[in-house]
């Protein structure tokens, strides 16, 4: 995995972290609540790389789907 896959991985998670966290400040009082599921979304993405909780394999149909995605975006 090069670097810059790397770095689209992680703005992605940004991404995912943000959109949770905007979404669910609404429904939810507490302000350090939305950021900690954000923040478990954006990690299970960024570490895993297969945050629908699929089987060994659909994670690696999932994986091999986003890094054909990455090579038609990134150099």
């Amino acid at each position: 995995m090069s670097l810059l896959h790397q770095v689209l991985d992680i703005l992605i998670g940004g991404l995912i972290a943000g959109l949770t966290h905007f979404m669910l400040s609404y429904a939810i009082a507490d302000p350090n609540l939305p950021v900690t599921i954000g923040v478990i979304l954006a990690s299970m993405y960024y570490f895993s790389r297969n945050p629908w909780g699929a089987s060994r394999e659909q994670g690696k149909q999932w994986n091999e789907r986003i890094d054909a995605m990455y090579e038609t975006i990134l150099p």
